[in-house]
């Protein structure tokens, strides 16, 4: 195989890796015809926070960032006041990710951080937090925020997110869903999205275009209008207002008229499933927890994953030290089944040189 087979071969550490899915190519390829005004005012722009509209039933107020950074922490900060705290649990992307920038946007908001049950944030844990103190000396609880699906690839159910979001009304706390990968969700539960967001009491989502096949972008979407307020002037302020805005919107167009942003996502979770059912026959590898959408977390000795790594293979063990391995809209089964015959190849190697030592 040639070097620039390799640097090209699909990868699976992250669906990041994945390029660009023809709908959101179309798209933004049919945009670049002539010219057209900019800063967001453009007809690309109107469609597609129209088209979220439709997909969400509800008239709700849309804007389009740049990266996921930029949506979570600056959305938070539009639910904040820099006295304020943010209750998440130690396993969320804002706690674990975001290099501090949902705490320097808002300007000094705290993150009010509960241990994760199974990478979730639970009920139990957001009024334990929101009670802690009642003191001026301690910052005011003010937002809940749920990463859906989890870092560890969990998917809330909407029972948690209706529990959740009944314990936030208790302390008068906004919900934020930080939903990079919210279209796995959705594919993952059957649900609607707007089952899955303001009909279970979700105030702000961060829907996450980047992993779902799209070369740029990620749509911050309030339930509740009054909260967007200004919301335009902090994108602008923090370098995320586009001036060819029509780029990162017409990309949406073709993701949400096609479909092709769920259809991405049940292929994403489809090949998870697929990995996950064949891997855990190989010997000395174990999947540690349920695969609820397009990630699989697994177990194996460090000689095994060297020498997975040693065949070109790549992958990250940053949670857990279980490597992740991670499916995308264009996961090809074929590659999909090289990387389980590697590894089985290398756990059979491995357990060979264990036995005659």
């Amino acid at each position: 195989m040639t070097r620039e087979t390799n640097d090209f071969a699909q990868q699976f550490a992250s669906d990041n890796y994945a390029g660009i899915c023809p709908e959101a190519w179309a798209a933004m390829n049919a945009a670049n015809q002539g010219h057209a005004t900019a800063y967001g005012d453009d007809v690309w722009t109107t469609r597609a926070a129209n088209e979220f509209r439709d997909l969400f039933e509800t008239d709700c107020e849309v804007f389009f960032v740049f990266n996921g950074t930029a949506a979570n922490s600056l959305a938070l900060a539009s639910l904040c006041q820099s006295y304020h705290g943010v209750i998440c649990c130690d396993a969320s992307h804002v706690e674990t990710d975001e290099c501090g920038a949902p705490e320097f946007f808002s300007n000094g908001s705290k993150l009010l951080v509960a241990p994760a049950v199974d990478g979730k944030l639970t009920p139990t844990a957001i009024r334990e937090l929101a009670t802690r103190r009642q003191d001026i000396h301690y910052p005011k609880p003010r937002v809940v925020t749920v990463t859906q699906p989890t870092e560890t690839g969990r998917v809330y159910s909407l029972e948690e997110l209706q529990a959740i979001s009944a314990a936030c009304k208790e302390h008068d706390l906004s919900l934020h869903m930080d939903g990079a990968r919210f279209a796995n969700a959705c594919a993952s539960l059957g649900c609607s999205p707007a089952e899955l967001t303001w009909k279970s009491g979700v105030d702000v989502l961060c829907f996450g275009g980047t992993k779902n096949g799209m070369a740029i972008g990620e749509a911050v979407i309030f339930f509740d209008r009054k909260l967007a307020v200004d919301f335009d002037y902090r994108c602008k302020q923090a370098g995320q207002l586009a001036s060819k805005m029509r780029f990162l919107a017409a990309p949406w167009v073709g993701m949400l008229e096609s479909g092709a942003w769920l259809k991405n996502a049940e292929h994403a979770n489809g090949c998870a499933r697929y990995f996950a059912d064949r891997v855990g026959c190989i010997g000395n590898l174990e999947v540690v927890s349920k695969v609820d959408a397009n990630s699989v977390f697994l177990n194996a000795p460090e000689d095994i994953l060297n020498a997975l790594r040693s065949r070109g293979w790549r992958f990250y063990t940053f949670i857990g030290g279980a490597a992740r391995i991670m499916f995308a809209w264009d996961s090809d089964l074929k590659r999909i089944d090289a990387l389980l015959s590697d590894l089985e190849e290398c756990a059979c190697a491995a357990s060979t040189s264990s036995t005659t030592k």
